[in-house]
């Protein structure tokens, strides 16, 4: 019996011992699928590049220095207050091109470069190099040059709610399209439910935002979704966001 115990307890150990070496050899090779190491925006996407994206809306100064570190260069943006629930103290101005939001393609914002939150700039900087990127060269063979949308910071609540918008804190974009090279658009409004290529890459985006932000949102949500996307970085804890 005593060498039972002692036997089941070498074998526990080694057990123990072997997912040690397993858990770090991932952590090393892959330190986007820990929960617990350090983000970073070079890093490809993985299991918690959300939430740890999501977190740095509590972090300015880290989500700064990961944009620092990215190469991205952006104008930061004067504190603003407006009332008790508007304004925001971590907006940003992501300048276009190949060192901005677009850095795998050069593209540019239209109809102006938004004024956003931090932690959304760096969502989308990792979104459209990522996701949108890719997937225009395989669905059409052409690059990214331009992303329209419907702005960011707006001091209003949700339509139809007492709740204020994320939007109220730069902590949202409405993408309303992506141009391509060759002078092609692709508009939620007119090909979400259009030709088969145009409308599966719109969800193969929509699909890889979520991915990155805290919600995204799509006309498969509601009605007033039927011409943009509305990508957001609220922090909503354990319940988490949407994504439809």
């Amino acid at each position: 019996m005593r060498f039972s115990t002692i036997t089941r307890a070498v074998l526990g150990f080694a057990v123990l011992l072997v997912l040690f070496v397993v858990i770090r050899d991932q952590a090393q090779r892959h330190p986007e699928n820990m929960p617990w190491t350090p983000l970073s925006l070079a890093q490809p996407i993985g299991m918690f590049t959300g939430r740890k994206l999501v977190a740095l809306t509590d972090d300015a100064p880290r989500c700064l220095a990961l944009l620092d570190s990215a190469g991205v260069e952006y104008t930061a943006l004067p504190p603003l207050v407006v009332g008790n629930a508007c304004g925001y103290s971590d907006g940003v101005q992501v300048k276009p091109g190949p060192s901005g939001i677009a850095s795998a393609t050069g593209a540019a914002w239209h109809p102006v470069t938004p004024k956003i939150a931090c932690p959304v700039a760096a969502a989308l900087h990792i979104w459209e190099r990522d996701i949108v990127g890719p997937a225009a060269q395989r669905w059409f063979g052409k690059a990214v040059v331009g992303v329209d949308h419907l702005g960011s910071y707006n001091c209003r609540r949700i339509a139809g709610s007492q709740s204020m918008s994320q939007h109220a804190t730069a902590d949202a974009i409405d993408v309303a399209g992506i141009r391509l090279a060759g002078g092609e658009n692709v508009t939620i409004l007119a090909d979400w439910n259009g030709t088969t290529e145009k409308a599966a890459f719109l969800r193969e985006i929509r699909d890889g935002a979520c991915r990155v932000f805290g919600t995204t949102l799509s006309p498969d949500y509601n009605a007033a979704h039927a011409d943009h996307l509305h990508l957001d970085q609220a922090n909503r804890g354990m319940s988490g966001g949407t994504c439809r």
